[in-house]
């Protein structure tokens, strides 16, 4: 079965979702340079096009950050064109991309480790929250819990999104505080 394509804008002017028919990834992946994409030739490709500053891969979509110097209008068919090309190659066939996210492996090493209202936030963060944050082109994970204070890493689309702070605290945090109370004190993006 051939791949399809299509492209949905997301909240993040910079970035652009690229929406495939099959799955492609059985993790989330975001690679910011070429050095990263090793062995996995779609994403090193796509850094030859200049203006590519990021790729973020998840389940059926690929979400593109690029640099200003471009406008999409002007470059997002051929990007579609040029993905969609590289998805039916035969060569490449479903070895798109299996590799596993390093960080998420050393998450599921601590996930023994947790506490039991760490884990209710990484569920309530898995089933509420992360299928609108996917929705848009991007991904949040757990980072960690201290004193009332959640700390979350965006990825994709939702990374350096202009409305990302207003969903911080407006949609994740009041969300979190419903559902486990007075526990939680405050959300916020872990800056790396």
């Amino acid at each position: 079965m051939k791949y399809s394509l299509y492209m949905e804008s997301t909240p993040n002017p910079s970035v652009m979702k690229f929406v495939t028919n099959r799955i492609i990834c059985n993790d989330s992946i975001e690679i910011n340079s070429l050095k990263d994409a090793e062995n996995i030739p779609i994403i090193e490709s796509l850094f030859n096009f200049s203006f590519v500053i990021s790729v973020f891969v998840s389940q059926n979509f690929i979400s593109i950050k690029k640099s200003e110097e471009v406008d999409w209008q002007d470059v997002a068919i051929q990007i579609r064109e040029f993905i969609l090309e590289r998805l039916n190659d035969s060569s490449l066939g479903d070895i798109l991309i299996v590799k596993k996210n390093k960080e998420s492996q050393k998450n599921n090493l601590k996930e023994s480790k947790l506490t039991n209202i760490e884990k209710e936030i990484i569920t309530i963060l898995d089933e509420y929250i992360k299928p609108a944050v996917e929705s848009d082109g991007g991904n949040i994970e757990f980072k960690a819990f201290e004193k009332g204070k959640v700390e979350v890493i965006l990825k994709g689309a939702c990374s350096g999104c202009p409305s990302s702070s207003i969903t911080l605290k407006q949609g994740i945090e009041s969300l979190l505080k419903q559902k486990i109370g007075d526990r939680i004190k405050e959300v916020v993006a872990f800056e790396e």
